[in-house]
């Protein structure tokens, strides 16, 4: 994946360069929680990032408008699937678990968790098993899918569970864990932030061979409103070309060179205070 350019968001919507199904409207508004989990979903990026601007991309064929409002993790799971405000959370993994929560959308981003190491000290195993023992660091409350939740079943990983991404992130850097679990686009990203500089990012390596590309989703509440929310949410959907859609953002975000960009003017999103 390429880097993220430091240009400048205004210029690109003044010239056009932004798709038009990123623009606001005066329509109805739907609303959903989130956590800050860039560049998937984020206050700091166009259309809230790659899944708030597929999500805005589905609403505007609908006649509405979305919008995304901010919390930490747990509070953003519990508004989402219980505060009226709210018709539900994103983006989320599917699991078996959360099927009793969620009615699940179409896919709103592909995903891929690699491992994160110190080239100083890399781990590269063929198989999960090979992490047995590792001091390895996941995210509290996030999915890692099937194989991950065998493997700690079997004991091959016991994770060490952190607050966040980035939090993760600084403890690999300073020798606290050997290795991280982590979104490929999500590591890419913080690496790209003001407070991690390039000798940070040349310290770092991955390994992607342990994990499947999955999708992510919206989580509609597990109601009847919700299944009509989202069986109008999928119907729209299949009427757009999305993995074209989410193609174009990855061209038009991640160029060659430079920091992230960030939106500036008026967000159509709201960051709600903890």
């Amino acid at each position: 994946m390429g880097r993220l350019k430091s240009s400048i968001v205004v210029a690109w919507l003044a010239c056009a360069c932004w798709p038009a199904w990123l623009a606001a409207a005066p329509l109805p508004v739907v609303r959903f929680s989130a956590d800050e989990w860039p560049p998937f979903v984020t206050a700091a990026l166009p259309g809230d990032g790659l899944s708030g601007a597929l999500v805005a991309a589905v609403y505007q064929k609908l006649g509405m408008r979305s919008e995304i409002e901010y919390f930490p993790w747990k509070r953003a799971m519990e508004f989402g699937l219980h505060n009226p405000r709210y018709a539900g959370l994103l983006p989320v993994w599917r699991t078996p678990e959360r099927e009793k929560l969620c009615h699940f959308s179409s896919p709103i981003g592909s995903t891929l968790t690699v491992l994160a190491y110190l080239k100083s000290a890399p781990v590269r195993p063929d198989t999960l098993a090979g992490l047995r023992g590792v001091r390895l660091g996941t995210v509290a409350g996030y999915a890692y899918g099937e194989q991950f939740d065998a493997a700690r079943a079997r004991g091959d990983v016991s994770p060490e569970e952190g607050v966040n991404d980035e939090t993760n992130l600084r403890k690999l850097l300073i020798g606290r864990y050997s290795v991280i679990v982590i979104e490929r686009h999500v590591l890419d990203y913080l690496l790209h932030e003001p407070q991690f500089g390039p000798a940070e990012r040349e310290r770092v390596g991955i390994a992607d061979n342990l994990f499947k590309e999955r999708p992510v989703t919206v989580c509609f509440k597990h109601t009847a409103q919700g299944l009509e929310q989202q069986k109008a949410f999928n119907n729209a959907a299949r009427e757009l070309d999305l993995e074209r859609l989410e193609k174009e953002y990855w061209q038009r975000a991640h160029l060659d060179g430079g920091s992230v960009p960030r939106r500036t003017g008026t967000p159509h999103a709201r960051a709600v205070a903890d």
